[in-house]
């Protein structure tokens, strides 16, 4: 196999895994989240994400877009976590947890700590029958076919899956919460972005 064959197959198998989303979501379980979600800007709460290594890059793409559409979100670090960290998830909060086998310790560790301070949690995972899918209040479960690496283990396209299933919530929400571009401008006045909406405005 040549690199652009190998460039397509990669594209291709990633793409095939989030098309193949539509047909094996819980979209009642979306909604949950989704009405969730739309309360925590005027109830003065916030979502807090969590998740380890690739996890943890998804986590902090989601908890960014979140705030984007005015859900006040941030990523909280599980190394920081344990050394105080846990502080700042509070009551009506809500804690999103990222783990595709549901059972990274580091990640179970949040159950507990929100559970007792009365945050409402939500894991999302491939294996509803793991810690994380028996130990949150809300699981959601993402799970693709395969990795597109050549072991099929390295967590890429089951990562693009979650991302892109929390942009569906979160971009589902900018149709209740009446966020608009003036909102938008003030909290994205940079880049092109910030360029286009200073046109538009």
């Amino acid at each position: 196999m040549n690199n652009i064959e190998s460039y397509k197959e990669i594209i291709s198998i990633e793409s095939a895994s989030i098309k193949k989303l539509t047909d094996s979501l819980d979209y009642d379980v979306m909604d949950k989240i989704l009405a969730l979600f739309c309360t925590m800007k005027e109830s003065s709460h916030k979502v807090i994400v969590a998740g380890c290594g690739t996890a943890g890059t998804a986590a902090k793409r989601i908890a960014h877009t979140l705030s984007v559409v005015e859900i006040p979100a941030f990523y909280l670090s599980p190394a920081n976590s344990i050394h105080g960290g846990f502080g700042a998830i509070q009551k009506g909060d809500v804690v999103v947890l990222i783990s595709k086998s549901g059972n990274t310790q580091e990640i179970v560790n949040y159950i507990s700590v929100s559970k007792a301070k009365g945050a409402t949690t939500i894991g999302v995972t491939e294996n509803e029958e793991s810690k994380l899918g028996c130990g949150c209040d809300i699981v959601l479960k993402v799970k693709v076919d395969r990795e597109p690496d050549k072991w099929g283990i390295i967590s890429s396209g089951s990562m693009l899956a979650v991302i892109s299933v929390f942009d569906a919530i979160a971009f589902t929400a900018m149709n209740y919460n009446g966020f608009n571009k003036e909102q938008f401008y003030l909290i994205h006045s940079g880049g092109g972005v910030g360029d286009i909406l200073r046109k538009e405005l």
